[in-house]
C-alpha cells in the first residue's frame, strides 16, 4: 500500500488531443471566459487569451476593466471582450461581480488572475468567482495573491469542482501559509514535488508549481515536466500557460491531464523557438503562436481530422 505521506511517483507521460470530427463546431471545443487585466496590464489579458485561442478553444471572451477593454479587443480580432466596472486605478471594482454573471453562465471554463492587480475589490471579486462558478476554473497570478489573503475556509468552496492553480515559488509559499502548511525553502526536484503535492492535497486542487522541471500535482497523481528552457524566463509566459490550460479543459480533459499536457506543450513551443531564433530573446506572444505546432509535436498519432 502506498505511503499516504509520500507523494506518488511522478509520471513524465502526457496525454494527446483526440482527432476532431468533420462536424466539429466552435461550441464543441470550449467557451473560455478570462477575467484578467487592468490599466497598464492589458497585455497579460491578451497573452492569456492567445494561449486559449492557440490551444484550440472554440470561443474566448475576456472580461476586463473598462479602460483596458479597447486595448484587449485590439490585441486580436478573434477575441470577444466585456468591459467591467473599474476603480480609480483601472482595476475591477466590486460592482464587477454583477457584470460577470452572464459571462460565468456562458462559459464552460473560467480562468482568472493575469494582470488584475491587488486591491480589496479585486480580492472580493476573485472570491466570489471562486465560490460561485461551478465549472472548471484556472487561477493564476493576482487571483492567487487574492486567495492567499482569504480565509482558509474559502478553499472548501471549490470541493468537488475541477480547480487548477498555477503558482510560481513565491506565490506557492503564500498559498501554503494560507492553508496552514509550513514553509519549504528547498528547491531541488524532490522538494518541489512534495511542496506542490502537499498543497494540492490540503487545498483539494490540481497544483502547477512553475519553474525548472515544472510539477503538476493532485492528491493521487504527480507529473514532472522535462520540456522548456531558460529563455522562458521573461514576462507573460505564465499568462500564456493559464490560457492554454483553460483551452484544454474546455476540450474535455480533466484538470490533471489538461495541466500536464499544457505544461509540456508550452515548453515544447519555447524549445522550438530557442532552436529557430536563439536560446533567449523570443517573446511570450511568440510562444503562444507556436502552441499549435507544439501540440502537434506532442501528439501520437499526430493531431488531424477524421476523414
Amino acid at each position: 500500500m502506498p505511503d499516504p505521506l509520500t507523494p506518488p511517483e511522478p509520471t513524465t507521460a502526457v496525454p494527446t488531443l483526440s482527432t476532431r470530427a468533420d462536424r466539429t463546431h466552435k461550441g464543441d471545443v470550449g467557451r473560455v471566459a478570462i477575467l484578467a487585466g487592468s490599466r497598464g496590464m492589458s497585455g497579460a489579458a491578451v497573452l492569456a487569451a492567445l494561449g486559449a485561442l492557440r490551444g484550440g478553444a472554440g470561443l474566448v471572451r475576456v472580461c476586463t476593466p473598462a479602460s483596458a477593454q479597447p486595448l484587449v479587443a485590439a490585441g486580436d480580432p478573434c477575441l470577444m471582450t466585456v468591459a467591467l466596472p473599474e476603480d480609480e486605478a483601472g482595476r475591477v471594482s466590486g460592482r464587477a461581480t454583477a457584470a460577470l454573471r452572464e459571462s460565468l453562465s456562458w462559459a464552460s471554463v473560467v480562468a482568472i488572475g493575469p494582470g488584475l492587480g491587488v486591491s480589496e475589490d479585486v480580492r472580493s471579486v476573485v472570491a466570489e468567482v471562486w465560490k460561485s462558478y461551478a465549472g472548471p476554473l484556472v487561477a493564476d497570478a493576482d487571483a492567487l495573491n487574492a486567495l492567499a489573503q482569504c480565509d482558509a475556509a474559502l478553499w472548501q468552496a471549490r470541493a468537488g469542482r475541477a480547480t487548477t492553480v498555477t503558482p510560481h515559488p513565491g506565490e506557492m509559499a503564500r498559498l501554503r501559509r494560507a492553508v496552514g502548511l509550513a514553509q519549504r525553502d528547498e528547491q531541488d526536484d524532490e522538494a518541489r514535488l512534495r511542496c506542490a503535492w502537499e498543497f494540492a492535497c490540503r487545498a483539494g486542487v490540481t497544483a502547477v508549481l512553475k519553474g525548472h522541471h515544472t510539477v503538476v500535482a493532485e492528491s493521487g497523481r504527480t507529473y514532472r515536466n522535462a520540456s522548456g528552457n531558460p529563455g522562458m524566463a521573461t514576462g507573460g509566459m505564465g499568462d500564456v500557460l493559464t490560457g492554454l490550460i483553460a483551452a484544454l479543459l474546455g476540450q474535455g480533459f480533466d484538470a490533471f491531464d489538461a495541466a500536464r499536457l499544457a505544461v509540456f506543450a508550452h515548453g515544447v513551443a519555447a524549445d522550438r523557438l530557442a532552436k529557430r531564433i536563439a536560446p533567449f530573446g523570443y517573446l511570450s506572444r511568440e510562444v503562444a503562436e507556436e502552441i499549435p505546432a507544439a501540440l502537434h509535436d506532442a501528439a501520437r498519432p499526430p493531431i488531424g481530422f477524421a476523414r
